[in-house]
């Protein structure tokens, strides 16, 4: 692409002189774009950041993203908008697509807002980062797209563009300025008009204006104090073309300061673009400069202070329709038709000798470079300056020095040419006025800061320096410092900060004592100084500010410090103190390679300060020192306890133990949990052996401290070795309740023992659980003492009773005996009444002990061991006692019914009036004495099993039946009454000629035939019944009784079915009867059916199961039930016997058969009996086919008299039918005779 413009013929020299920077940044079709969607209606670019292209691909419609910072990776979405504008400086996209508008976070891939408008939008465009402007064809809405606000109409639209196309909307900063640009075709020129809609939110004002382009601008006008909206637009009329520069919102200005009022300037077209006109306008707030392009592709850049044409050139080959500001470069960006993204920009270099050289504007090249600080008009300003120094106006030329771009006269020579030059009378020094002016301005720099501190020192205003200082007037340099530290060192380190002059900043926090600000000043540089010789210097001055330093540079990251060097300095200085804090804040961590500095501080402290020394070994912080030199030196120091945690060799640890005078119990018993099993034990009993009377306790003390380590084991045999009993005494009482170990706690018994402790001893035995009981009985046994209740309390506990009670006994102790059986455990009562007894003691002193002890012994036990002896009677006078005293237990009532058993005393009255003894043991007791008694025990317990094999075995059945039909308990029966029972049949007859007669209770009964039945014993049954119901007895009467009777003979013993029924009568006789029928007893039923007088079930039994019409036949005659009747009838008519049948029914007046009696009668010629049926049916009903057949029965019998009078007389029969069926079958007399009652005498003529 090259420029076209006026002065083609000098492009080569006058390439490097052109004001612009020309710079195309992208090819859109090199990046996928196709061309035809390169266009003003499918392309949007909000920013220089992102450019938009709505495309259509294989029908499918996408939008295609541009990042142009990485532009070749444009990235497509599949989009169904008809329009797409990115943010322009976030990734949020707005989606129009009708009037239906969204926006999406495409970061968050989520819908931010969406909205229906209520009219087309025609234009849309973001106008901020947060806002999208909408134009409709009425009116102008604002969106924003945080919360959930709606559309905000602005203004609406001015009538002068009602039929104009919306090319762009664009608003000021503060949004307070509105303007709507559109264009049009004027009609018959083909001119291209502009209208614009400029709108002022404050008055709520319109006003129309004849133009192409506009925007808005911030510019502060020279002396304003705040900047004024510009509103710049360009129009193209029919008169001419002009760029306009209006100040709609002034900015804050001095009195006297001048407006910026209104600028225009005329707008060149070249000859060939004739019909060119203003498309877009973006104004730099860098450079203050409007960028305007033109339907060609011209662009035109214009000064925005004074409307000045600075620049004007053809960019573009191609129309350019889309532009906005590109931020980076101060310039303008712009798409063209062929997908060219171009850039342009003033180029700093040569703008302003351009406007010198090819403008000739002097003013505008210096008030360019001014502003905006750009080479090029050196010469110009050296020129002006001298003129106004030669003429004297020092004021003058100090404001162009002040203002002179990139500092071009602010040079050492200036200053001289201001101090050199005279002072008017009245007025201030020229240098001063220079320096005021450059201080009015800005900042100085390096040199002028220092050539202005200079006289302002020698007049002492250090105040001054000071002010401006902190207003960042002056450059601060290490020179600056220097001189004012002469006269103020605190300001003299604030300039030194200013200037990074590390080293300095550093002296003067020293000097004044700021050690904590060193560090911290330091690590925000990264500066690192000498660290020792900076201790050095802080040392001499303030030790302890030396210490917090050094510390404060210990935990400081990235610094590296030598703690020997520091050590060194400390020590160099004889500041012990501080050297020891610095060295215990620098090794806490306790390091390896720290040892020789761990020793060095140890060694130091106990060659000068050994409590000090000490303090810090019983901290336990350091472990890599040299111990054994420590130790030695703690042994001089006479730091007993810290040599002998110090040293290794045991030998020294010995010598050096032997000093316990000064050495803490507790830190000894702690040392000994340092050393080895072995090394612990010989130095044990080296105390014991050398000095035990001194040594016993702390021994003791570290033998129960770690009796675990050491082994209870080797600790008693140490202590065993020396005799020392009272050390093994305090020892094992310490440790006993920690371990379970046998031995432990065995010796400790013994020692308790062995130092006279007999309490200890009797409470170890009475509550100790872990030693082995044997061991400790033979103990005792072998040591007599004189206390015997130790031996009792083992004895007793791990029921060696019998054992105690025999020592005692042999060695004449029975009061220790009766001790033990009174206050100790009477519960053991009985096992020492059982050992007395081995041991032939006298029974009266048994029988006293144990009536000593009363009802605290136990009974069952004391019996159970005096009975096994055969000794039982011994206990009557104690189980007397018992029993008087109310006592229920079941053992003691046991055993005294055992004696009285023996002794006969009236044992069936004991057996049945006492009601605690437990039936089955005496029960048992008493078989082998006598059985009957064991019946009775057994009854009065329930114990049913013993007494059935009691009563089996001594043939007590009728015992045996008695008691199982008082019982009533099924199941007992089922075990009586089943097969493997070898006695049923005799407990059966006892039952059946006993048990039941003798009884009178219903249940009873009830219960008993239950159980035949459920043994399924039918035989035995109907003897039992017939037992009870045909005899006479109290149940004869009874009903379920004589049912059971009869059911129970027709599932066993069907002969004697008749004889029951008929001997019986209270029975459920339809239910049996039914059973009987169902037994195929047809003849047991029909007596049943007629005892019952049921007489239809009896006729059905006669009909269906016996099978006898006869019999029927009688029954019926015998009974005369019209029911019965029937049946019979039906059953005559079912075997074709039709006289019968007849006959039947006419008993039984019936004429529901009549159908079947009719077909039946005609079918076997019984005309005359039909004849009598019927008129028996007619009597009954009246019916067609009753009387149909009636008059066929009287024709068939040649009864013709009965004929005529019948159809004579009314009646429903079908006589024609009748006539007709008589003619068929030749009998013309009965048909002449109907034929003529129906007056049909054609066919009566046939049959004359």
């Amino acid at each position: 692409l090259c420029f076209r413009g006026a002065r083609r013929s000098s492009a080569a020299g006058m390439a490097q002189q052109l004001p612009i920077k020309f710079q195309e940044l992208l090819n859109l079709p090199n990046v996928g774009i196709n061309q035809q969607y390169i266009s003003f209606t499918s392309l949007t670019m909000e920013s220089e950041k992102y450019i938009c292209v709505r495309e259509e691909v294989n029908g499918q419609v996408q939008v295609v993203i541009i990042d142009m910072a990485n532009p070749t990776e444009p990235m497509r979405k599949p989009i169904t908008a008809e329009s797409a504008i990115m943010n322009p400086v976030s990734k949020v996209i707005a989606l129009k697509a009708g009037s239906y508008l969204q926006i999406f976070n495409m970061e968050m891939k989520s819908k931010m807002k969406s909205f229906q408008m209520t009219d087309q939008v025609v234009f849309w465009k973001w106008i901020s980062t947060a806002t999208v402007a909408l134009v409709t064809g009425t009116a102008v809405f604002h969106w924003s797209m945080e919360g959930q606000s709606e559309p905000v109409k602005i203004f609406d639209r001015h009538a002068t563009l009602a039929d104009t196309q919306i090319i762009n909307y664009k608003t000021s900063e503060d949004e307070k300025w509105m303007v709507l640009i559109g264009i049009k075709s004027e009609a018959g020129t083909n001119r291209i008009c502009g209208a614009m809609q400029l709108y002022s939110k404050e008055k709520n004002v319109s006003q129309p204006i004849e133009g192409h382009a506009a925007s808005f601008a911030q510019f502060t006008v020279e002396g304003a104090t705040s900047p004024s909206t510009i509103f710049c637009f360009a129009a193209k009329t029919a008169t001419g073309a002009k760029m306009h520069t209006i100040e709609v919102s002034p900015g804050a200005k001095p009195e006297g300061v001048a407006a910026y009022g209104k600028k225009n300037s005329d707008i060149y077209f070249p000859p060939e673009a004739a019909q060119d006109f203003p498309v877009a306008m973006q104004i730099s707030s860098k450079y203050s400069v409007i960028y305007m392009v033109t339907k060609h592709g011209y662009l035109h850049v214009y000064d925005l202070d004074s409307n000045t044409l600075i620049y004007m050139n053809r960019i573009s080959a191609e129309a350019i329709f889309v532009t906005a500001s590109h931020e980076a470069s101060g310039g303008i960006v712009g798409v063209n038709r062929k997908g060219q993204v171009l850039c342009v920009t003033l180029d700093e270099a040569n703008v302003v000798p351009y406007v010198c050289t090819n403008l000739k504007n002097f003013g505008l090249a210096l008030k360019l470079a001014v502003r905006n600080n750009l080479p090029g008009a050196e010469q110009l300003f050296a020129q002006q300056f001298n003129n106004l120094m030669n003429s004297g106006d020092y004021k003058g030329a100090a404001k162009l020095a002040a203002e002179s771009p990139q500092q071009a006269l602010r040079t050492p020579e200036t200053i001289q040419r201001f101090q050199q030059a005279p002072s008017a009378p009245g007025q201030p020094s020229p240098i001063l006025t220079y320096f005021g002016m450059l201080l009015e301005k800005g900042k100085l720099n390096a040199n002028e800061s220092i050539e202005l501190a200079k006289p302002v020192i020698q007049q002492g205003k250090q105040a001054l320096l000071q002010k401006w200082t902190s207003e960042d007037k002056l450059e601060c340099t290490e020179e600056l410092g220097d001189l004012v530290k002469m006269v103020d060192a605190q300001l003299a380190l604030s300039i030194y900060l200013r200037a990074s002059a590390s080293a300095k900043v550093i002296t003067c926090f020293v000097e004044t004592g700021q050690f904590d600000k060193i560090m911290l000043y330091c690590q925000k540089v990264s500066y690192t100084p000498d660290w020792g010789f900076l201790l050095t210097n802080i040392v001499r001055m303030n030790p302890a500010g030396a210490l917090e330093f050094a510390q404060k540079l210990v935990g400081a990251e990235g610094v590296t410090l030598d703690y020997t060097v520091v050590t060194d300095v400390f020590m160099q200085h004889n500041c012990l103190q501080q050297a020891t804090s610095f060295l215990l804040d620098a090794l806490k961590g306790n390091k390896e390679e720290e040892g020789p500095l761990q020793t060095r501080l140890l060694e130091m402290n106990l060659m000068a300060a050994p409590q000090v020394a000490d303090a810090i070994m019983a901290n336990d912080m350091f472990s890599h020192y040299d111990k054994p030199r420590i130790a030695m030196l703690c042994e001089k120091a006479g730091l007993v306890q810290r040599a002998l945690e110090h040293y290794e060799n045991i030998d020294d640890v010995k010598r050096v133990m032997m000093r316990t005078e000064m050495i803490q119990p507790e830190a000894l018993v702690k040392f000994f949990g340092t050393l080895s099993v072995d090394n612990a034990i010989e130095c044990l009993h080296h105390l014991l052996r050398t000095n035990m009377r001194q040594n016993l306790q702390i021994v003791v003390q570290v033998a129960r401290e770690y009796s675990e380590q050491l082994s209870p084991e080797k600790l008693i045999g140490m202590f065993e070795t020396y005799n020392s009993w009272e050390g093994l005494f305090y020892y094992l009482g310490a440790v006993l309740l920690k371990t379970e170990d046998k031995t432990v706690h065995f010796k400790y018994i013994e020692a308790a023992s062995k130092v006279g402790n007999m309490q200890e001893v009797e409470r170890v035995t009475r509550e100790d659980t872990f030693f082995d009981p044997q061991e400790v009985r033979d103990f005792l046994k072998e040591a007599r003492l004189p206390d015997q209740r130790p031996l009792i309390n083992v004895c007793d506990r791990f029921d060696m009773v019998e054992d105690l009670t025999h020592y005692l006994y042999t060695n004449n102790m029975s009061k220790y005996i009766e001790l033990y059986v009174q206050k100790v455990n009477p519960m053991k009562a009985p096992q020492v009444a059982g050992a007395l007894l081995d041991a032939d003691c006298s029974e009266d002193f048994v029988r006293a002990l144990i009536l000593s002890v009363r009802a605290m012994a136990p009974a069952e036990q004391l019996v159970e061991e005096v009975e096994k002896r055969n000794r039982l009677k011994l206990l009557q006078p104690w189980l007397e006692a018992r029993v008087n005293e109310g006592v229920q237990e079941a053992p003691v009532h046991n055993a005294l019914m055992k004696i009285y058993i023996d002794m006969n005393n009236r044992p069936d009255e004991y057996l049945v009036s006492n009601h605690y003894y437990d039936s089955k043991v005496v029960g048992e007791y008493c078989e082998k004495r006598d059985p009957q008694l064991a019946f009775v025990a057994y009854k009065r317990g329930l114990c049913d099993a013993e007494l059935i094999d009691v009563t089996n075995r001594h043939g007590l059945f009728k015992q045996q039946a008695r008691y199982l039909v008082e019982r009533q308990d099924l199941e007992l029966w089922a075990t009586v009454l089943t097969a493997d029972n070898e006695h049923r049949r005799q407990c059966i007859d006892a039952t059946v000629q006993n048990a039941l007669p003798e009884t009178k209770n219903p249940d009873v009964v009830s219960t008993t035939v239950k159980a035949f039945m459920t043994a399924d014993l039918p035989n035995e049954l109907i003897e039992l019944l017939e037992k009870i119901v045909l005899q006479n007895s109290e149940f004869s009467d009874n009903r379920n009784l004589q049912n059971l009777l009869i059911l129970t003979a027709i599932k066993a013993d069907k002969t004697r079915v008749m004889e029951y029924i008929n001997r019986l009568s209270n029975y459920d006789m339809p239910d049996i009867a039914n059973i009987a029928v169902g037994s195929e007893l047809y003849e047991e039923a029909l007596v049943i059916f007629k005892k019952a007088e049921l007489h239809r079930e009896a006729a059905k039994v006669l009909m269906d199961y016996i099978q006898s019409i006869e019999r029927a036949q009688e029954f019926a005659e015998r009974v005369d039930d019209e029911e019965v009747w029937i049946m019979l009838g039906k059953a005559q008519l079912a075997q074709n016997m039709v006289q019968e049948c007849i006959a039947s029914f006419i008993k039984a007046s019936c004429e529901k058969e009549a159908v079947a009696v009719i077909a039946a009668a005609e079918a076997a010629g019984e005309s005359k009996a039909l004849v009598e049926f019927l008129t028996m049916c007619r009597k009954n009903t009246k019916d067609a086919h009753i009387d149909t057949s009636l008059i066929y029965a009287y024709a068939k019998s040649e009864m013709y008299a009965e004929l005529e009078d019948f159809i004579s007389a009314p009646n429903v029969g079908r006589i024609q039918e009748v006539a007709e069926r008589c003619y068929a079958e030749s009998m013309y007399e009965a048909a002449k005779i109907m034929f003529n009652s129906i007056s049909n005498f054609a066919r009566l003529a046939t049959c004359l």
